[in-house]
């Protein structure tokens, strides 16, 4: 398998500390890449992903699997299913709800990212920018008053929540979610020692 990947994308690290926890890195070809925003990259997407996004992952007989979450419970199953996504029951709708939140909120910063970066500042809304950045505050806030975060099992959400964290500390050092949300540095403290978290951090900006 191959792994097409941006070193810095906080979806990219989802797959890969989730690859590393199921047994599964060394099986898979890290094929590291960057896309401008903007660029029409048109070979990539006729011939890997339409969307123009990373991560992908290309199966050894070419068939092509988009999406971070996709991929993960892909991985997953190869695994031998119910690792990091449980197979059934009310664990499996609260653990994919918490994932659906954490994407929405590593969706909303790279938004705010790309607005502040890569916009002309001639077009930069402020409104718009300040309305995705509530929605990551109101997100984290949300994870910060679940008191199962530190005790469960990992699995998808936290993996997808420390990547959330990790991408503030790389992209929004300065936004005082550290200083907000006690509970998240905790989490995230504890997150921190685990090698797969380790291994898959963005290199220094």
């Amino acid at each position: 398998m191959k792994l097409i990947f941006s070193p810095t994308s906080p979806f990219a690290r989802k797959v890969r500390i989730a690859a590393i926890e199921l047994g599964l890195i060394d099986t898979i070809e890290l094929v590291p890449a960057a896309f401008a925003p903007g660029k029409p990259n048109d070979d990539y997407s006729r011939n890997v992903n339409p969307l123009k996004k990373l991560p992908v992952l290309i199966l050894d007989d070419g068939s092509v699997i988009l999406d971070s979450y996709v991929i993960v419970e892909y991985l997953d199953e190869i695994a031998g299913g119910g690792k990091l996504i449980p197979a059934s029951g009310p664990a499996r709708w609260k653990i994919k709800t918490d994932h659906s939140i954490a994407q929405g909120i590593l969706d909303s910063m790279v938004l705010c990212r790309y607005e502040k970066a890569a916009r002309p500042k001639e077009f930069y809304w402020q409104a718009w920018a300040d309305d995705h950045w509530h929605r990551v505050w109101t997100g984290m806030a949300h994870f910060d008053r679940q008191s199962d975060l530190l005790s469960r099992p990992l699995d998808v959400a936290q993996i997808a929540l420390t990547c959330v964290l990790g991408y503030a500390d790389f992209r929004f050092a300065d936004s005082g979610w550290r200083e907000a949300y006690p509970n998240l540095v905790a989490f995230q403290d504890k997150m921190m020692q685990r090698p797969s978290v380790k291994i898959s951090a963005p290199p220094p900006a």
